[in-house]
């Protein structure tokens, strides 16, 4: 979602309109899941893709015009054969839905835009958001935050309120999708605060991990307890940037499941406490840089201040996916395709060796 708000604050500063495309319904496989947008602006500029391939997303360009002309949205269907399917990263020719809508960001009445802002300002305190899009041609968005509050309609009482209990449903479960209820199909698309990278340290593997993590969308965190290491010079886009007693700065940060801590200070002083406080919380990543031997010695401390088996083996340490890592870049590369792997729920084995499985 990160990149889906800098795309319309970069098209914004160049045309107040914009056809918003997204990707609502895909038969077959393909790595572009629902929701997957493309951004085209009145002067013609293009950012993200809701496909893989050339094919769609040129007709999805060439139909933005349009829409943009009439200000009225438009759905796309496109029924592809085996060919066209493998160029977008279909298994096998099947069928598409693109949904395009014209925003007007210029405009203080565009019902969208306002939505998208009621988003932007939910997420940033760490809320999540269904925004709920009929695909039959009628107007109607149907906004619902995961704090019980909703905004907008479908068209009458009785579809709000089936379209919002399901729309609660899949912000649960995290999936967007397509819903059919009450003879009406509409959209359910789930969006959500950045996942955050908190690391502590700010010595040479934190500089590049922070940097490859942003281009992923992550919101970064540094802690570090050195000011000399610790600075804007080192660390120009980290999000969070903090000089402090990191155990106590670490508990300022909600340390849930799509939440990932790093240790690279590679100091007893700081581990030890942040790692005995992280294992109190649901974080979905623990690693910590080191050997093994190193990692033993501390998890046998921790073990030793009663921290329980189970808590102490979702620390990862060694850190990262063995990709013969020596430089810091590659080390931070290793550490984040680990991050992506455990979110994601990859394996970590080559593409190559699963294909022929």
């Amino acid at each position: 979602m990160p990149e889906l708000f800098d795309h319309i604050d970069q098209l914004r500063r160049s045309s107040g309109r914009v056809t918003v495309a997204t990707l609502v319904n895909t038969r077959g496989t393909t790595p572009r899941k629902e929701g997957a947008k493309m951004l085209v602006g009145e002067g013609g500029d293009v950012l993200g893709s809701v496909t893989i391939g050339g094919c769609v997303d040129a007709q999805v360009i060439e139909e933005a015009a349009d829409v943009l002309a009439e200000m009225r949205p438009r759905l796309l269907e496109m029924n592809l054969g085996d060919e066209d399917a493998w160029e977008i990263g279909l298994t096998c020719g099947g069928t598409i839905e693109v949904l395009l809508e014209p925003v007007a960001f210029d405009r203080a009445d565009d019902a969208t835009a306002r939505l998208y802002e009621r988003v932007r300002a939910h997420a940033a305190q760490g809320g999540h958001a269904a925004l709920v899009t009929r695909l039959d041609g009628q107007a109607g968005k149907l906004l619902v935050l995961d704090n019980g509050t909703t905004e907008g309609s479908l068209g009458a009482p009785f579809l709000d309120e089936r379209f919002v209990a399901e729309a609660r449903e899949m912000l649960r479960a995290g999936k967007s999708g397509t819903l059919f209820l009450e003879g009406v199909r509409a959209f359910a698309e789930v969006l959500a605060p950045p996942a955050l990278l908190l690391v502590v340290g700010a010595g040479h593997v934190a500089m590049p991990l922070t940097a490859l993590a942003r281009v992923l969308g992550y919101r970064t965190v540094v802690l570090d307890g050195r000011p000399r290491f610790a600075t804007r010079d080192r660390f120009p886009d980290v999000d969070d940037l903090r000089v402090g007693i990191p155990s106590e700065l670490v508990q300022d940060y909600p340390l849930t499941r799509s939440a990932s801590l790093v240790l690279v200070a590679h100091d007893y002083k700081y581990d030890m406490p942040v790692l005995k406080h992280a294992l109190t919380t649901e974080v979905g990543y623990v690693g910590m840089l080191g050997s093994s031997r190193r990692g033993a010695t501390i998890l046998k401390y921790l073990a030793e201040d009663g921290v329980d088996a189970a808590a102490l083996a979702r620390v990862r340490v060694p850190i990262g996916l063995d990709l013969g890592a020596r430089s810091a870049p590659a080390i931070a590369l290793a550490i984040l395709a680990e991050i992506q792997a455990v979110h994601g729920g990859g394996t970590g084995q080559p593409m190559s060796a699963r294909q022929q499985r």
